[in-house]
């Protein structure tokens, strides 16, 4: 056995059964605990995020905009994972898939919360002024036994720089030359070139800068993505209700079903549940803490807000995002297809392409190449200050620069290499980084109920001064 197909194993063994029960099981848990109020207050939470005070610095201390913070940690999220990893679990999972991953996400919104949270709370000033958090700076001041949290942030920071390196810089630098050069036969030596180059001047200016660029990419690329993901449901509207009624068919059948109305894939409850939940969390990584580190540099001055301002990144990743490329796919027919490139059934990011031609032509394939490209990109500098923050944990602030440098070269080593050893080594470590993070939403589960619950009457007041606010 290679060293590549042993890590793969080790990989479907980490991302196995266990590690997604965990996952949800975790989320269940949290929202029992906080009695249902991250689901109750969605609604507060995404018109926080819409506010204008959500773009200011005026609210407490922090390095950017309470909305840049999020931003940032959507430039890591929304990634190729909405547009390969939802045709990937469809195929592999049967269109019932889509459910199971919008269900883990549902608990996964409670997970994402007490995580950020949790990282504003416990968040530290380093020697440069700069805000430091997340789940390594939690487990160290947060639990009772310091050695004990000390040694898990050590674990977190770890797998998490190794993470970053991997699924969020070299990976994503992969797929987006690879896309290039299937669409525009572009040298994936020139895109390894200009992605470092851009990657470099951006990173350096740290997270002000990259939080000016999420700011600004992400919010485009989505609204680009979904308004032609919206025109492929219309332009496929009759098949719509009979790819939803097959969806939640196969979600919850014993036995294998056709997909019948979305194609010829056939799945049981079981992979559906397997796929959905497994891609739903390498999507919205609720529970994995990324999001946890970019939560902690914004401007707040209540933890709770906060955490209910990140908390709608689980929300727009996956109900929204996620939804509108499961329904694209599986309304378009393409499901169960053969990719006319390779004459096997089309999966991932050709898959979504096959979909999107149904209605918009060779310009649908066109698009979700460019769209590919910018969220990974955008993935890339996310994932970018996650890493840097893990390293500082564990070196210190002064050799960050050099942490920069180490990153954007790496850009280049991931567009022009073959890269199967290191997505397996990735997986492995994104796994790995949910387990510290997990047990320390667990261990203070109890903090986390009662800073909601007594942030409860200002959520009372805000919602009082909206309805007086009103013509």
């Amino acid at each position: 056995m290679t060293l590549t197909q042993w890590v793969q194993q080790l990989g479907e063994i980490v991302w196995g059964p266990g590690m997604l029960v965990l996952l949800v099981g975790t989320g269940i848990f949290l929202s029992l605990r906080t009695g249902f109020l991250p689901w109750r207050n969605m609604g507060y939470a995404l018109r926080c995020v819409l506010s204008r005070e959500a773009r200011s610095r005026v609210r407490g201390a922090g390095d950017v905009s309470p909305f840049s913070a999020l931003m940032t940690a959507l430039a890591a999220t929304i990634g190729t994972g909405n547009i390969v990893g939802v045709a990937t679990a469809l195929v592999s999972g049967g269109p019932g898939a889509l459910v199971w991953m919008e269900l883990s996400a549902l608990f996964g919104i409670s997970s994402k919360f007490a995580e950020c949270m949790l990282a504003v709370k416990y968040r530290e000033r380093n020697d440069r002024g700069e805000m430091s958090g997340g789940p390594m700076y939690v487990l160290k001041n947060g639990l009772r036994h310091r050695r004990l949290g000390a040694f898990l942030g050590g674990a977190f920071a770890l797998f998490a720089m190794v993470a970053a390196l991997g699924i969020g810089d070299m990976t994503q630098a992969n797929s987006i030359a690879g896309s290039l050069r299937s669409a525009f036969g572009l040298s994936p030596s020139l895109t390894g070139a200009v992605l470092t180059v851009l990657t470099l001047g951006i990173v350096l200016g740290g997270i002000k800068s990259i939080s000016r660029i999420a700011s600004f990419v992400v919010p485009t690329m989505a609204v680009l993505y979904l308004s032609a993901g919206v025109l492929v449901i219309l332009g496929n509207l009759s098949a719509v209700p009979a790819a939803i009624a097959a969806m939640f068919r196969m979600a919850f059948s014993v036995e294998a079903l056709s997909g019948g109305a979305v194609g010829a894939v056939t799945a049981s409850m079981a992979d559906a549940a397997r796929y959905g939940v497994a891609r739903g969390c390498f999507s919205n990584e609720a529970g994995l803490g990324s999001a946890a580190i970019t939560a902690a540099s914004a401007t707040a001055k209540e933890p709770v807000r906060q955490g209910y301002i990140n908390m709608t990144g689980t929300f727009f990743d996956t109900f929204v995002v996620c939804t509108v490329t499961g329904l694209a796919i599986c309304s378009s027919g393409m499901l169960g297809a053969l990719d006319p490139a390779t004459g096997q059934v089309a999966d991932g990011a050709a898959l979504t392409m096959l979909a999107f031609s149904t209605v918009l032509g060779e310009g649908g394939t066109t698009l979700v190449t460019v769209c590919i490209t910018l969220f990974a990109f955008s993935t890339i500098l996310g994932w970018e200050y996650h890493g840097e923050k893990a390293f500082e944990f564990l070196f210190g602030s002064r050799p960050v620069l050099f942490y920069r440098v180490v990153y954007a070269l790496a850009v280049y080593v991931g567009a022009t290499q073959e890269l199967a050893l290191i997505w397996g080594i990735s997986d492995v470590f994104n796994a790995l980084m949910a387990i510290p993070n997990l047990l320390s939403l667990l261990l203070l589960s109890g903090v986390v109920s009662r800073e909601i619950r007594a942030f409860e009457p200002q959520v009372a007041l805000q919602r009082q001064a909206w309805c007086r606010a009103k013509p």
